[in-house]
């Protein structure tokens, strides 16, 4: 490859401002992360590094501070199954959003689930110390925007992003959750499985309190998806996971035993999304901001809604839950600008 030099790159990088070059294409970046706070209980040996890969989108130029997306994959997947199935380059390029993919390792889980059931990792150390290393690194070195960093998940992922949210309040603007459990909900590794059918075995809505407690004022938005056929993870943790962000968010006040239906939303609607298909909307609000929303999709299973049905744990039907994540970042970003970064 041809040397570019440093008077090139400044050139080329004015051509682009002023609209006078082509933009360069979309690419992955690969790259790892270690911890020292990353070490596991439930399996010690696995060393505390992940490899991630970022993808840098269409038109990517460091002048700009951009929003960012940390999306983990669910079990028996890859950081590259989930960006294809989801089509999130598409969403990247559409909007110029980075988005980061850590990879689990075999060593760590052999289905290569997040341990989201690992008493350190639902602490703040484990799964989510090497998480949150690898995000400072990307953030870092790609200029991604300190206040419009947003974690996403499907699955196991989606149940490690819930932690990651519970209590990193100034260093995410929103949480997505597709098909995922609540931050904390399994006492041990042990439990999971029975977690996953039948919701939380602790008090997972004091974890919510603590949490709260500890960044007293901080909001930080949930969006969470589940499919009213999902025979993996039970209906149950969806309603647990939205009673807990209202607790950590002000709107609700904890229970001593969460009784497991949702309280009273502030609006509900139901409309049809094509296929026989019915998407049922439930939002909650603290003044003027929805900070909590539940979409719940009768017919669909334990896959991702709208992705590409060609992989594991996509099913191609509306509603498009990688639109609905765009949309959801967004709104996220308007209200940034009205309210203010993580508060309400």
């Amino acid at each position: 490859m041809a040397h570019v030099t440093l008077l090139e790159r400044v050139k080329r990088a004015f051509a682009r401002l002023l609209g006078r070059a082509p933009l360069e294409p979309g690419r992955f970046v690969t790259g790892s992360k270690f911890s020292w706070s990353g070490w596991l209980g439930a399996t010690p040996w696995a060393w505390p590094s992940r490899e991630y890969l970022v993808y840098v989108p269409r038109g990517y130029s460091r002048w700009k501070r951009r929003p960012m997306i940390v999306l983990l994959h669910g079990c028996r997947q890859t950081p590259e199954e989930i960006a294809t199935g989801t089509r999130i380059a598409a969403l990247a390029d559409r909007n110029g959003w980075l988005v980061l993919l850590p990879r689990q390792t075999e060593k760590a889980n052999p289905w290569r689930c997040w341990n989201w059931f690992d008493a350190r990792t639902s602490a703040g150390d484990g799964e989510t110390a090497v998480v949150l290393a690898q995000l400072r690194e990307v953030r870092r070195t790609y200029r991604a925007h300190p206040r419009r960093v947003f974690v996403a998940g499907m699955s196991a992922g989606g149940a490690l992003a819930a932690t990651l949210g519970m209590d990193s309040g100034q260093t995410f603007a929103g949480v997505f959750v597709h098909s995922g459990i609540a931050s904390g909900a399994a006492s041990g590794p042990l439990a999971a499985l029975d977690v996953m059918m039948h919701g939380a075995d602790t008090k997972y809505e004091a974890i919510a309190a603590a949490a709260r407690g500890r960044n007293p004022g901080s909001v930080v938005p949930l969006c969470a998806i589940h499919g009213g056929r999902d025979d993996v993870v039970a209906q149950i943790n969806a309603i647990q996971l939205v009673r807990q962000y209202l607790v950590r968010d002000g709107r609700l006040e904890p229970s001593e035993h969460p009784p497991a239906e949702l309280p009273p939303p502030d609006a509900d609607t139901s409309r049809e999304v094509g296929d026989g298909r019915t998407m049922k909307t439930t939002d909650y609000r603290v003044g003027d901001r929805v900070v909590v929303r539940l979409v719940r999709v009768a017919e669909l299973g334990h896959a991702w809604s709208g992705g590409d049905a060609s992989l594991s744990y996509n099913d191609a039907e509306p509603p498009d839950a990688t639109a609905l994540l765009g949309e959801f970042i967004i709104e996220q970003i308007r209200d940034q600008r009205k309210f203010g970064f993580g508060r309400t």
